[in-house]
């Protein structure tokens, strides 16, 4: 990308974005130097959340329990003392003062998702203290970001496809991203500049939770399991059929879709809750991987290139089940064009704090649905 000399871009300097996704495994740092032309990383950190942080911030995705607005609160406090240590650990890796940072773009912990349902509205919740944050590491905090695309009739998800434009679109080429987070989401960056991006159903919240609790493990390293196990055709069929699968974009999921109840009733309904751990292991991956595969076939046929970040992109046995899905593409991970996978996310969120601070939207309405373009976040100054 260009650089930044020229910009006359007020906002411009070095932001930090923190992501704490679906998959819950962690919170991801990035300092990155970010303009209107520009977003250059230059450091990575990340933190593993406390168990029990993960614990609360995993019961609150469900409805019930008692006193939630009480531990709610708490969690947030908690998720914004994570985060405060890992900005000070890329403060200190890079020997920049607090000072030196224009803001902070903290996504939270999404524990409802709702846009658009009950009263017209809905709503989206992402837990956190930005308050606190602030107070803690000393930089202004722009947190909340989704809500305003919500409030303007859009999904508030995903925001990363305009921050993937600036970064991986080519002109006169149509290229794909899918992000494997806890859900894969894709963003579609058309030659013409144009933009189309949604969910296409989980990534790793269903491995993940899978894999835990049959192997003691967090998640699937390299996907080594699920590669020795075998599909389950009844048991993909059944997943396949789910309609979030079919619905139109815009669209967005979570956790109140893809959870462990969708995923007992699944096994239920494919006659496989006896089935061997592996053998549903391996049908979660190739059920991750045929979802996304048919979104980017039905909304964009000519692509030639996919690249993939996200915590997925470290499973080479999902990157084989995409390639194999999808021969005629070249399917790449994001660090061949220059930012690795694990930062991708969080440097959307440091890009996101920029375009606020600029005063310019952070959303693309042809992608969440939103009456229009709007300024994404709420600022809470050092």
């Amino acid at each position: 990308m260009p650089g930044a000399g020229n910009d006359r871009d007020s906002a411009a300097g070095w932001y930090i974005g923190l992501m704490s996704g679906t998959s819950l495994d962690g919170v991801d740092g990035v300092l990155a130097e970010i303009s209107t032309s520009k977003c250059a990383v230059s450091g990575y950190q990340s933190a593993p959340l406390a168990p029990e942080t993960r614990a609360q911030l995993l019961a609150l995705n469900t409805p019930g329990g008692s006193d939630e607005l009480h531990r709610a609160a708490l969690a947030a406090n908690a998720l914004a003392r994570t985060y405060a240590d890992v900005v000070q650990a890329l403060l200190a890796a890079a020997g920049l003062p607090a000072g030196a940072v224009r803001a902070i773009g903290a996504h939270g912990q999404t524990v409802r998702h709702q846009p658009q349902l009950h009263d017209g509205s809905g709503y989206t919740l992402q837990l956190l203290n930005p308050a606190l944050l602030a107070e803690r590491s000393g930089i202004t905090v722009v947190a909340d970001l989704r809500s305003r695309d919500v409030a303007a009739g859009g999904q508030g998800a995903p925001l990363v496809p305009a921050f993937h434009r600036q970064m991986f679109g080519q002109p006169g080429r149509s290229v794909a991203v899918l992000n494997l987070g806890g859900i894969a989401n894709l963003s579609l960056l058309a030659g013409d500049g144009s933009v189309l991006g949604f969910d296409c159903g989980p990534a790793n919240v269903l491995l993940d939770l899978w894999c835990a609790r049959h192997t003691g493990q967090p998640y699937d390293a390299a996907g080594a399991w699920a590669r020795g196990g075998n599909v389950l055709p009844a048991l993909l069929q059944v997943m396949l059929q789910e309609p979030f699968l079919a619905a139109a974009p815009p669209k967005s999921t979570g956790r109140d879709l893809f959870h462990d109840v969708w995923l007992q009733a699944a096994l239920s309904a494919s006659g496989c809750r006896q089935g061997p751990a592996r053998d549903v292991q391996a049908t979660l991956a190739e059920f991750t991987a045929q979802a996304s595969a048919r979104h980017l076939q039905r909304h964009a046929p000519d692509c030639t290139l996919l690249i993939v970040c996200g915590g997925g992109a470290l499973n080479g046995h999902l990157m084989q089940r995409l390639q194999a899905l999808l021969p005629q593409l070249a399917v790449q991970t994001s660090d061949v064009h220059g930012l690795a996978p694990l930062q991708v996310e969080a440097a959307a969120f440091a890009w996101l704090a920029h375009q606020c601070l600029a005063g310019l939207p952070g959303n693309l309405p042809a992608v969440t649905g939103a009456r229009g373009p709007r300024i994404l976040g709420a600022i809470h100054p050092a």
